[in-house]
């Protein structure tokens, strides 16, 4: 299928009960609405379009349409993961994700794709791409740079995580204050010590989300001395 026949197929198994779930999760807005396709579906239909070509790709993430952008966001996110994905393809995928942020302004169009499109293809490279993702006025490039860090935590390593982290740690945007959180739990989970030390230098200003989400595996005495931290 191309772009327009995947539109197609989303538009019909679009419902208004399940547009109406989305506004629990997101603020309605004009200008990316949703049509009602569970994200369910969606990734159903993106397993289908693993091998469509980029432009297609981009074709997609110039709709206004939330769960078309989603759909993109997911064939890029499955196809970096996929084992027999080549490098040109890893390239591409890289290069549009980058090029064509603007259109992957949500956080969970972030989250679909930004581990294993930004992140994996940066394990045998220069990262200082994610520095000056960090340093964007545009929060969701922000959060690809947190996000992206994923890719290395499940190898073990932990530098970057805790790095951006340090550049974000006071950051006033809350969807990059819960990918903060998420990423300093996961690297506490592999160095508690390491986490620890990162906590008590961070939590007389760090936005509360984040804190919380950050010792959300310490043990409840461990949880309050750090949160007393003011």
């Amino acid at each position: 299928m191309d772009a327009t026949e995947l539109i197609d197929a989303l538009e019909a198994l679009a419902s208004e009960e399940e547009r109406e779930k989305y506004t629990r999760y997101f603020p309605l807005d004009p200008d990316a609405p949703f049509i009602g396709v569970r994200m369910g579906a969606v990734f159903e239909l993106a397993k289908t379009a693993l091998d469509l070509p980029a432009g297609e790709l981009e074709t997609l993430l110039e709709q206004s349409t939330h769960e078309v952008r989603a759909l993109a966001c997911s064939i890029m996110g499955k196809c970096a993961a996929r084992p027999k994905t080549g490098a040109e393809r890893r390239d591409e995928l890289y290069e549009l994700y980058l090029r064509r942020h603007d259109r992957i302004d949500q956080w969970d169009l972030v989250d679909l794709a930004a581990r294993d499109v930004i992140g994996a293809y940066l394990i045998e490279r220069d990262r200082s791409p994610l520095a000056r993702l960090a340093a964007s006025a545009f929060w969701p490039e922000r959060r690809t740079a947190l996000v992206s860090t994923f890719a290395f935590l499940r190898r073990g390593e932990l530098d970057d995580a805790f790095e951006l982290s340090e550049t974000l740690a006071d950051d006033p945007e809350p969807l990059v204050q819960k990918a903060l959180g998420w990423v300093l739990r996961a690297a506490g989970d592999l160095d508690r010590e390491r986490l620890t030390t990162f906590v008590e230098r961070h939590a007389a200003t760090m936005p509360r989300v984040a804190l919380r989400s950050a010792i959300e595996h310490y043990d409840k005495p461990e949880r309050s001395r750090l949160l007393a931290i003011r």
